[in-house]
This record gives structure tokens, C-alpha cells and sequence, in this order.
């Protein structure tokens, strides 16, 4: 039986002007017979930062390759940018310390990737300067000007992170989906990398979507969150959604979200079939 959508939490109206970047109406997908998650309404402006959560094998992936087309939903509507326009960072990866190829040529492959990496004969003159331009800024943006000219197989693990970011923003998308990013980072780098998230969100205008297994790094950068579960979603303000009360709902059992004196959240009392190992799914 298709399991139903529970009541959404209430989404205040976004700050901006304009047309949403990206809205999705009644949205559902099944893998195999099976509803992955059903009923997800979710409208996401410019600017604006929105986590997808939930537990091990809810669809969180599986929600991001709906929005770049890879996944086709079978219910609902989706209404996205263009391919062209979306930037995206898939589960990471690590590059071992033998590779050689720089990390400024690692970010250039987000330019002219489908070409194999190699330049166009006769490209004009202007178009390259542009291009490189643009290489360098997503470098820059993402704070990685002092080693992309480094063997990426050298560089930390933050570093490979920031230089593959930078390759998803080499393009100005206006969407940004990332898929576990600060997934086997230290502490440390998490916060980096987070910050970083937050401010490319707010200064460049750039909607960034992020599968998180632990909320708590970005929690304080978010607008909203997609929480996934038993097949079904709901959507809202982090303290609107991340409560007791509504994950409870979700869930069909007991659960207590608990706030610890530095501010981060646990979420406690989970069926053992849905528990992920994270602090706070």
C-alpha cells in the first residue's frame, strides 16, 4: 500500500523577489515495485539553503537524481533549471596520492568535461580568456587558490572537497545539488566547508539543496529541510520539522529530540530498522 503524506510544517514565504528556483508539487518516486518517498512539496527561491534528511535507503540520493532527470518520479510534478544550470557534487570521492592531474584541471572538467577535457581547436581567443575567468573565480570562491595548481592526489581531503565544489560552480548554476559533502571530513573541515556552503548560498544567490547524514554542521545555515521517512516527507523550517512531535508523525513511533548545551540536536527512540548511525538524521 502507498504509504500517505503527513500534514507539511509550515513554510514561511521566501524574502526574495522572483520566480522559485526550483518547486516540486505532490512529487513521488518508486524503485522496484516500491514508493521510495511520496508526497514531497517543496519550493526552494534563490539564496536559499535546504538539507534533505533522513535515514540509510529513504531515497535522499535517489531525490537528487529526480531533480538533474536521471530518476523519473511517478507521481507529482517537478519544475527545475535546465541541466545546464544545475551544479552537482555527487557521494565523495577521493582522489588516491598518486594522481596527478592538478586541481585547477580537475575544476576546468566542469567546463568542458563532455569534451574529455580537451580544448576546442580554434576556440577564439575572447572565449578562453572567459573561460578561464571563470575557472579561476569558482577556484577563488571556494578558497582553494593556494594549491589548485597542486597534484589533486596531494592535497587533504577538505582540499580535494573544496576543488571539487569549485568544479560545480565553475558554471554560475542556480542550483546547487551536493550529496553528502562533508561526509569522512574531520570537525574542522565540516565547519569549513559548511560556512563556505552558506556563504555562496547567500552572496551569490546560488539555491543549494544538501543530503546530509548529520544536520548539526549546517544547521544554522538552513532555511529548510526535507526530512524523509516510512515512505513518506515533510517539509519546513529546521525547528518547525526537527521536533519531537513531528518526527513522531513520521515515523509512526516514539522519538524525542533532544538539544544539547552547545546547541546541537540528537534524535533518540527511532524504530532500529530506520537508525543511520548519525547524531541527528
Amino acid at each position: 500500500m502507498t504509504a500517505q503524506p503527513i500534514e507539511q510544517a509550515a513554510v514561511p514565504a521566501p524574502a526574495h523577489a522572483g520566480a522559485p528556483v526550483l518547486q516540486l508539487t505532490g512529487a513521488a518516486v518508486r524503485v522496484g515495485g516500491r514508493t521510495l518517498w511520496s508526497g514531497v512539496d517543496l519550493t526552494i527561491g534563490a539564496g536559499e539553503f535546504t538539507a534533505v534528511l533522513g535515514p540509510n535507503g529513504v531515497g535522499k540520493s535517489t531525490l537528487l537524481k529526480t531533480l538533474l532527470g536521471a530518476a523519473p518520479t511517478a507521481a507529482g510534478e517537478i519544475r527545475a533549471p535546465g541541466r545546464t544550470e544545475i551544479g552537482y557534487l555527487p557521494q565523495r570521492r577521493t582522489f588516491d596520492a598518486g594522481v596527478r592531474i592538478r586541481g585547477i584541471d580537475v575544476v576546468r572538467l566542469g567546463l568542458d568535461g563532455h569534451r574529455w577535457g580537451l580544448p576546442v581547436p580554434f576556440l577564439n581567443r575572447a572565449r578562453r580568456r572567459a573561460e578561464r575567468r571563470r575557472i579561476d573565480e569558482a577556484i577563488e570562491s571556494t578558497g582553494a587558490t593556494g594549491y589548485a595548481h597542486r597534484p589533486i592526489g596531494e592535497c587533504s581531503g577538505g582540499e580535494q572537497q573544496r576543488l571539487l565544489l569549485a568544479q560545480a560552480l565553475v558554471t554560475r548554476p542556480r542550483l546547487l545539488l551536493l550529496d553528502e559533502p562533508l561526509d569522512s571530513l574531520d570537525l574542522p573541515n565540516q565547519s569549513a566547508v559548511a560556512a563556505l556552503l552558506g556563504r555562496i548560498c547567500r552572496e551569490d544567490g546560488v539555491a543549494v539543496v544538501m543530503v546530509a547524514h548529520d544536520v548539526n554542521p549546517i544547521l544554522h545555515h538552513l532555511d529548510r529541510v526535507v526530512y524523509l521517512a516510512e515512505g513518506r516527507a515533510v517539509t519546513g523550517p529546521p525547528r518547525e520539522v526537527i521536533t519531537s512531535e513531528t518526527l513522531t508523525r513520521l515515523y509512526g513511533a516514539p522519538v524525542e529530540v533532544l538539544r544539547t548545551t552547545d546547541g546541537r540536536l540528537v534524535v533518540v527512540g527511532m524504530p532500529d530498522e530506520c537508525r543511520s548511525g548519525g547524531p541527528c538524521c
